[in-house]
């Protein structure tokens, strides 16, 4: 009978879902929201189609591990150098800034200490999944805008980890505040060490054995194990699955296996934080929240106003203009998925009261939705503060990149240079690209993309586009001789800055490696290359016969390629091993 129920359950929530999100995806409604959406309407509120759902939470919690596990994942220790002292310590004084705030205003309404810590916590974070998805949306990831924001998210998502690692010690009987923030150091200090032993010594041999025996599965079995496993003795140790999740996801991120379990995760990843969010729209009272709905907007209205201030101030503190910073204050100013897994914990160890763990998630639930408006309202304000930005997009650049430094240069911005623009945006790294074409200008300036109207053949135009103070170059001109002009240049005036180059054939290569670039790809070939590997994939070749096969093109600057583009009949491509 039990199993009988619990796939009548797993069967209603995989139906709601199919039937819900897709139609919130139609309306460009973030999935989140619909997944939400779909636990309303199957929980108590609404049908009361699912009555015991306590296997859906456990599959649930394991959504939040898998999430804990990616963000581990992404936080490189390239990433984080990438963010910057300044921006670092801006996210560092949101968290804490925002926190105390919130935090003494629920004190002084007269909840407990502890509910007070954690409300403070939870709404000081703000929604990745939803910042994120509409960054990329609106085209802002790669300015500087959205480096901010992102930088932002970077250092909240490393909150997280005090943040897990304080709601349990909380929950314990009879402990000070003192000692549970003692305790939670301590418990931290032994976890980085774990971490760092870890990783040294036991997962990379580990990996690498699992790779060399060439099987998917076997792959995939050890990055669950892996995730689980780190959790489950994290949970031993009196912390949370989930912290020992993200440590994992730490550990591997700087390994070369990283991106393949991160593909091998992300399915995993998606359809348990489905389930997690459906479960928080279960849990929902829809009628309390009716009636109490004056007390939720006041929330809604107080955080999401409280928010913006806090973290605009602080931007503009730490030297944002004050369009950016009023920008930035309100693309964050939304709660986030985290203060759903925080205030979770905080009712299931007794440390919050239902009625008012019903109306912060509800008021997280609304803010969310409001993120769209706040992106649309900061983009007004912005423009209303500093109209010459937009009115004049190609104005000098000695007067727009006085800061620059630390960054990318991109000479050249077509399909390629905008490709690896976004591409070194999404790593957390800044970039000024510089081009002569007025109406690409206009269009990626609308965009608030980080290009400016100069040719790159110029040495002055490179001198003020911050040659001398860039991480590198990026050469993307359709010119042969202006791109050879220009790595040139740049050599012989920045002779340790690495230079990288988009080059036509092998003739114009060995041109532009004598001119002094450091590395160069022939976009032709590459796409090539690139659309065979798909092909040998589709026909079932193991991963490492085609690697060995596409980097045996590659080999002396792609010389076997253009030997069979020209018919070359002594050309025999390796055979496949065995």
């Amino acid at each position: 009978m039990e199993q009988s129920q619990v796939l009548n359950d797993t069967l209603i929530f995989l139906a709601a879902a199919i039937i819900v999100v897709p139609l919130f995806h139609r309306f460009r409604v973030s999935p989140i929201l619909g997944y939400m959406a779909a636990g309303i309407l199957i929980g108590p509120s609404a049908f009361a189609l699912v009555t015991d759902s306590d296997n859906a939470h456990l599959l649930a919690e394991l959504g939040v591990v898998f999430l804990l596990f990616m963000i581990g994942l992404e936080l490189s220790v390239e990433r984080l150098r990438a963010i910057g002292t300044r921006i670092f310590l801006l996210g560092l004084l949101q968290v804490i800034v925002t926190s105390i705030v919130i935090g003494l205003v629920a004190l002084a309404l007269g909840l407990s200490p502890a509910a007070s810590a954690i409300i403070g916590g939870g709404l000081a974070l703000s929604s990745t999944a939803f910042v994120m998805k509409y960054l990329a949306e609106t085209g802002e990831r790669a300015t500087r805008f959205g480096l901010v924001v992102f930088a932002i998210l970077l250092v909240q998502d490393l909150a997280v980890v005090p943040f897990l690692i304080l709601v349990p010690l909380l929950g314990a009987e009879e402990a000070s505040f003192i000692k549970v923030f003692g305790t939670a150091a301590l418990r931290g200090a032994v976890a980085l060490m774990i971490v760092i032993i870890l990783g040294r010594f036991l997962l990379q041999p580990l990996y690498k054995m699992i790779a060399s025996a060439r099987s998917s599965e076997l792959f995939v079995s050890t990055t669950l194990l892996v995730v689980l496993g780190t959790g489950w003795i994290m949970s031993l140790a009196g912390l949370s699955m989930t912290l020992g999740a993200f440590l994992a996801g730490l550990l591997l991120s700087g390994t070369q296996y990283r991106h393949q379990i991160e593909a091998d995760i992300r399915p995993f990843r998606g359809i348990l934080l489905g389930l997690f969010f459906m479960i928080i729209g279960m849990s929902m009272d829809i009628s309390l929240i009716l009636e109490q709905w004056p007390i939720v907007l006041s929330l809604l209205l107080i955080l999401m106003l409280g928010k913006t201030l806090i973290t605009a101030a602080l931007s503009k503190m730490m030297g944002n203009p004050a369009g950016r910073s009023i920008r930035v204050g309100l693309a964050l100013s939304q709660g986030g998925e985290f203060g759903f897994v925080m205030f979770g914990a905080a009712l299931a160890l007794n440390l919050m009261d239902a009625q008012i763990a019903n109306i912060l998630l509800a008021t997280i639930a609304l803010s969310m939705i409001a993120t769209p408006a706040m992106f649309f309202l900061g983009r007004v304000i912005s423009a209303r503060l500093k109209p010459a930005s937009f009115a004049e997009p190609h104005k000098s650049i000695e007067d727009n990149i006085k800061e620059a430094n630390d960054h990318v240069l991109i000479a050249g911005f077509g399909r390629v240079g905008q490709t690896v623009a976004r591409v070194v945006s999404d790593a957390g790294v800044p970039y000024i690209a510089i081009d002569l074409d007025h109406a690409r200008l206009n269009k990626c300036r609308k965009k608030g993309m980080s290009v400016f109207y100069g040719d790159a053949d110029q040495t002055k135009v490179l001198q003020a586009a911050g040659a001398g103070r860039a991480r590198s170059a990026v050469i993307t001109l359709d010119d042969e001789e202006t791109a050879s002009r220009v790595v040139g240049a740049l050599r012989n005036d920045y002779p340790d800055l690495p230079i990288y180059v988009r080059a036509r054939d092998r003739k114009h290569s060995h041109r532009l490696e004598q001119a002094g670039a450091t590395a160069m790809v022939f976009e032709a070939a590459e796409a090539s290359l690139q659309l065979g590997s798909i092909v040998l994939a589709s026909l079932d070749v193991s991963a490492d016969d085609i690697s060995s096969i596409i980097n045996d093109y590659r080999e002396d600057d792609y010389a076997l390629l253009e030997d069979v583009v020209a018919g070359n009949p002594k050309v025999n491509p390796a055979p496949l091993a065995d």
